[in-house]
């Protein structure tokens, strides 16, 4: 085996709130793949930190009467204890707010000056006087100018899914003061990202990523890449762009020079070599894991800025998917949004990292948390499979021979054979197929239960409690739970730390899979995991509910739907007018530079002439469901409205949907309907 020597990052969650159980997702899975790498032998580098900068940071701040350092300071140190809880084990979990990236962000920005690829350019904004600063869309509401809907924001209309500039608001305000904004103009920076085309094109496509992120990112690519603006206004939180007062490095160009800058911090306090993991043509891997919400940034901009600034590209970037919960988003009216501190009350952390490595492969599919299915599979697997075999063997060991294992095997064919499975379980880990890996690892625990099962040591115990074949037979069992725990150490590293000192042993490596312990003295066995209680499953999600601030639950209960008037009465032939149809989703994607809108290519069934139909239609739906969730879905739409043109292009129809201002979801016909069913 070849050592690897491999610098590994997590994508940095926003210093703007607690960590959940879906932001553990990637952290989790990321962190399996560290500890299998170290438990090899191989060097491997962990870091990770807050993204720190932006206005929503200074504004938070501002009203909890703090400094916007003492803010993501107070969370920094929360996002670390929340990740230590489950056992993610950074070598350093620092913050972008720091010297070494106020450093090298300034550094790459002036490699990008010397390269010709940075542009300036005049644009005008919505300004608020009262605040005097520069609104961004989501700061900005107003009446729609196509429907006249009230309380929309400044990108998009979420009640007719127009698309239009927030400058062309209908009495619009900001909604920081309340003030009037008023159009401003101002220079910025962009970055001329178009330029590495082609580049891009061949990296994306170089195996770095699975195919099917890079046939994402192709639709950015074949599209044509925009120049990115890389610049906000003064007052804004971050740091200022080298001569150029009053202007700000945009979060996202100083947020993944984070990963730098951590690691640098790193270098500094172990004395590791920087340039040894940044350099171009260095032999070291960089991997990048994060979710795939943000893969534009990490696989786009992000490689044509190291490039620029003569840095190497990552080696990998692994991309995770979303967490639902019992099938859907999660929710905080159902007790479903959970977050990481409430779960640790209850549970056991390496209880969910379990169950995400049984359900987590390398594609970025979407997992869903489906909480009957946790509590049985944990019971089952780590309980009634895992832990049982100990149970049932280490008493006898104990009891009738002074905690002294046997210096013969009685079934060595069966240890053979469970050591042989190591290096497919290693395969396993290493593509991150975590979910193969647990699959092979729970039927190797039920072949050693079954052979316990069938040598019955109880029975011989009761005839001749201190007979050799009772301690062959345990001391058999014993070893064939040592295997699976070291299968399992990179999953549940706080078991395998209990395990190696009931067993008296040293850390468990991968390569202590090919011995076996024989004459060996253990020690004093005690039970090491307790089944999931559904009752702490309820408990999860009533905390859950109850820790909701006050200000959401009376938004969620005084929402459009109620406080609003129904509007005039219409007669039904107007009603009559209106085409609901059912339709399937046949492709959805982002809309490059849209908040709220997704593109839908929606399948009516067959025309009159026998060919499909198929419309193309703006949702604004992107808040609630992500791209890949909806290809596939029965909808329903308003088949005969008069097509729009749009911003981002003409919008064939409307998409049918329900919300209450804090969730949106697709109206759906029941199972059995079909394609161009009309809706009546």
């Amino acid at each position: 085996m070849t050592p690897r020597d491999i610098l590994v990052t997590n994508a940095l969650p926003y210093a703007n709130g607690p960590i959940h159980l879906g932001h553990l997702l990637g952290y989790i899975q990321a962190d399996i793949w560290v500890r299998f790498l170290r438990m090899q032998g191989h060097t491997v580098h962990y870091v990770c930190a807050d993204d720190a900068h932006g206005t929503g940071i200074m504004l938070s701040a501002e009203k909890a009467g703090i400094t916007p350092e003492q803010l993501i300071e107070g969370v920094r140190v929360e996002h670390h204890r929340d990740f230590k809880d489950f056992l993610v084990d950074f070598d350093i979990y620092y913050s972008t707010h720091s010297e070494e990236n106020r450093e090298l962000s300034a550094y790459v920005y002036q490699r990008l000056q010397q390269a010709d690829a940075i542009a300036t350019r005049s644009i005008t904004q919505l300004f608020d006087p009262e605040r005097e600063l520069f609104l961004s869309d989501r700061f900005i509401k107003g009446q729609c100018p196509k429907c006249k809907a009230e309380n929309q924001y400044g990108d998009n209309c979420e009640v007719c899914a127009s698309t239009y500039a927030a400058t062309d608001l209908i009495n619009p305000r900001s909604t920081i003061s309340g003030a009037t904004p008023v159009p401003k103009d101002s220079v910025h920076y962009f970055f001329k990202l178009p330029q590495f085309t082609a580049m891009l094109k061949d990296w994306t496509r170089s195996g770095t990523l699975a195919p099917s992120v890079a046939n994402k990112l192709a639709e950015w690519l074949d599209g044509g890449l925009q120049e990115w603006d890389i610049s906000r206004d003064a007052p804004y939180f971050g740091f200022e762009i080298p001569d150029a007062p009053g202007k700000y490095f945009y979060v996202w160009l100083d947020a993944p020079i984070g990963y730098m800058a951590s690691f640098k911090k790193l270098c500094s306090e172990k004395g590791l070599d920087f340039g040894a993991y940044w350099n171009e043509g260095t032999t070291t891997e960089l991997w990048h894991f994060i979710g795939k919400d943000i893969i534009n940034f990490h696989a786009l901009f992000w490689p044509a800025m190291l490039t620029t600034a003569g840095f190497r590209k990552p080696t990998s970037i692994s991309v995770n998917g979303f967490l639902t919960v019992n099938g859907q988003k999660m929710s905080k009216s159902r007790g479903t949004f959970i977050m990481a501190a409430t779960y640790k009350e209850h549970l056991n952390p390496e209880y969910l990292r379990y169950y995400f490595a049984s359900k987590l492969g390398s594609n970025p599919d979407d997992l869903d948390l489906n909480l009957e299915d946790f509590t049985l599979r944990v019971n089952a697997d780590l309980v009634g499979k895992l832990v049982n075999i100990a149970s049932r063997c280490a008493g006898f060991i104990n009891r009738s021979f002074a905690n002294k294992l046997s210096p013969l095997v009685a079934e060595a064919d069966l240890i053979s054979n469970f050591q042989q499975h190591a290096n497919e379980i290693a395969e396993h880990y290493n593509n991150r197929e975590y979910g193969k890996a647990m699959r092979l690892i729970m039927k190797l625990a039920d072949d050693a239960n079954a052979w316990i099962a069938e040598k019955q040591p109880w029975v011989l115990a009761k005839a001749q409690p201190q007979s050799e074949a009772v301690q062959n037979i345990c001391s058999t069992g014993l070893n064939l739970f040592r295997l699976l725990v070291i299968y399992l150490k990179p999953v549940l590293p706080a078991l395998a730390a209990q395990v190696e000192t009931f067993l008296q042993v040293a850390p468990l490596r991968w390569q202590d899979s090919t011995t076996v312990l024989r004459d060996h003295t253990i020690g004093v066995f005690t039970p090491l995991m307790t089944r999931v209680d559904p009752d702490k499953i309820a408990a999860i999600m009533e905390a859950s509910k109850s820790s909701l601030g006050a200000s959401e639950e009376v938004a969620v209960i005084d929402s459009p739907l109620v406080r609003e008037p129904i509007a005039a009465e219409i007669e039904f032939p107007d009603f009559a007018k209106v085409d609901m149809r059912v339709v399937k989703i046949q492709h959805a994607e982002h809309v490059a530079g849209a908040d709220k809108l997704l593109k839908l290519t929606l399948d009516l069934g067959l025309g009159t002439d026998g060919k499909p139909v198929l419309r193309t239609v703006f949702s604004g739906i992107k808040s609630a469901y992500e791209p890949e969730q909806l290809i596939g879905q029965l909808a329903v739409m308003v088949a005969n409205l008069k097509a729009r043109k749009m911003k981002f292009g003409m919008s064939e129809g409307m998409i049918l949907a329900a919300g209450d201002g804090k969730e949106i979801f697709l109206m759906a016909p029941h199972a059995g309907a079909h394609p161009g069913t009309r809706v009546t």
